[in-house]
């Protein structure tokens, strides 16, 4: 190596290694308290389902790990630090299945579509499993500046709904394909695995 090069190569490593290492740092400061996690996760489920719910999310290296086992039929999800904004959410455990099974390929790298098009294929194979009856997923989201991770204070919270109905259509539930009016249930993915119900309340 040019020995003229070698100072100004030295620093540039010195630098590359010092931002590598301070974005691990700062990534690592965002993760939330373990209890702030709990708590605010639970926002989004039905008030009577909050202490019996389990709860996912992420420890100090931001790995995706399970908080707290529950005991009853609600599963939350706690803020992602490395996301933009507030969002945590919770659903009925017979939709675990096909949650899990989406951050799974999400973690392979597969794009929404890629997603999709394999847990259509494994649901109609059997062997993904989606509700029979139908379940419900709350979501709660918040903008960043009205959200506190210190003390998990959430301001000015949005909650919507989701009702997974699998194969569900326009025709067989009398839905229109988009929200006519404020607040208007409406159906998404229609005749799919991943048919939905969603109604997105007006905000104030």
């Amino acid at each position: 190596m040019n020995n003229d090069l070698f100072p100004s190569f030295v620093f540039r490593v010195f630098i590359a290694l010092f931002t590598v290492f301070g974005v691990h740092s700062a990534c690592a400061q965002t993760v939330q308290d373990r209890a702030v996690q709990i708590k605010t996760a639970v926002m989004a489920a039905p008030e009577g389902t909050r202490e019996g719910a389990k709860v996912y999310g992420y420890d100090a290296n931001g790995k995706f790990v399970t908080l707290r086992n529950g005991s009853n039929e609600m599963i939350c999800i706690a803020d992602d630090p490395s996301a933009n904004g507030f969002s945590v959410s919770c659903y009925h455990r017979d939709l675990e299945p096909f949650m899990a099974r989406g951050r799974e390929l999400k973690d392979q790298g597969k794009s929404f579509k890629e997603i999709f098009d394999i847990r259509e294929e494994e649901v109609k194979s059997g062997k993904l499993k989606m509700p029979k009856d139908g379940a419900t997923l709350y979501v709660l989201t918040a903008s960043a500046e009205d959200f506190d991770p210190a003390s998990g204070e959430v301001k000015n919270p949005y909650l919507r709904y989701v009702v997974y109905i699998p194969w569900a259509t326009q025709e067989s539930t009398g839905l229109p394909l988009s929200p006519e009016s404020p607040g208007m249930p409406w159906i998404m993915d229609p005749g799919t695995h991943r048919a939905h119900i969603m109604i997105n309340p007006p905000k104030n």
